[in-house]
């Protein structure tokens, strides 16, 4: 029995777990997340988890090499697999740019995550995929055609829809530093053609298709088996179109599926986003201009405008986490 107050008005941790409807222990430390990976109960924090009948989370906090250990990551596995929600600053991007693996991730951003939409489970019994992160369209053993996405904003996509109830299959692209809780359906590719392979075997089986991956639009014709010696000054390079995944899954859509589409432009860029949603059958593209500061490859935020058939929407400069809560609410919009 442990007494909160000198009325007694609440006495035991039992009662803090049936008054919750959400147990979220911010900070958690490396210690605290292995007492509860392992069921020990020595304080008021880790009884009360224990009895909770409420759905609970944590947000870690500790230092970048304590955060990359294998105990730490065993045991974050071991509370997701309990059905504890682990919020980071990788499934939530800072919008400050202080960010370190490890870091708590800012309390506003939580609060936002669990007051706008958290608990929505309006994709409950949906079907979502998503591809995200680049693709590596090798030269030589060695050697690759690439870009620098990171896969962040498809990777919040896809804890997002996920946390909406949502069956999530995310086609991850060759990327670093990523973790997903064990509920979404990870199929890891490198080149644009087995993206493109993934996409194919089981589009007509989802209800809505996310093309957040950046592909790349060109692979070598040839492959050496070797890797290329510095003999010439100078070195030509014969490249081919690779297949346009979005535009052929869009050919073959169901009248009730829903196709996102990203754009990610230099000039020109509403007109040509516009351009995307009507040739690749998409109901809406998010439009990201390379012109826009702290937006694009290489940041934690984005600005991005979401554009239907009939309707845009031009959004401030957000956290990834924070952009695709909004994304996910459009689509919600057109169910």
């Amino acid at each position: 029995m442990v007494h909160f107050s000198d009325d007694n008005e609440w006495n035991s941790h039992v009662d803090f777990g049936l008054w919750a409807d959400y147990y979220l222990i911010a900070p958690a430390s490396a210690n605290t997340i292995a007492k509860m990976a392992h069921g020990i109960a020595d304080n008021l924090l880790l009884t009360t988890f224990l009895s909770a009948r409420c759905r609970v989370g944590v947000a870690p906090a500790m230092d970048m090499d304590m955060w990359k250990s294998i105990s730490v990551q065993d045991n974050l596995k071991k509370l997701r697999a309990q059905g504890v929600d682990v919020f980071n600053v990788e499934a939530g991007e800072l919008a400050s740019g202080l960010i370190g693996e490890g870091r708590m991730m800012e309390p506003e951003n939580l609060f936002t995550i669990l007051d706008n939409g958290f608990f929505k489970k309006d994709l409950a019994g949906r079907k979502v995929l998503i591809t995200a992160g680049p693709t590596h369209e090798y030269i030589d053993p060695v050697r690759f055609i690439g870009n620098n996405s990171s896969g962040k904003m498809g990777v919040a996509l896809a804890n997002h829809c996920l946390n909406r109830g949502a069956g999530v299959v995310l086609i991850l692209g060759p990327v670093s530093k990523v973790t997903l809780p064990q509920d979404i359906e990870v199929i890891k590719v490198v080149s644009a053609q087995q993206m493109s392979d993934a996409v194919n075997e089981i589009a007509e089986d989802m209800d809505i298709i996310i093309f957040a991956a950046a592909v790349a639009d060109y692979t070598p014709v040839k492959l050496e088996k070797n890797k290329i010696k510095k003999d010439e000054e100078n070195f030509n390079l014969e490249l081919k179109r690779t297949v346009d995944i979005a535009a052929s899954a869009g050919k073959s859509k169901f009248k009730d599926q829903i196709f996102v589409g990203f754009a990610l432009e230099t000039e020109n860029e509403y007109e040509n986003a516009v351009k995307k949603l009507k040739n690749k059958n998409f109901d809406l593209i998010v439009l990201n201009s390379l012109n826009d500061e702290g937006a694009g490859f290489g940041h934690d935020t984005n600005k991005v405008t979401i554009i239907s058939s009939d309707n845009s929407k031009m959004y401030e400069l957000k956290s990834k986490d924070e952009v695709a809560q909004d994304i996910v609410d459009e689509i919600v919009s057109l169910l």
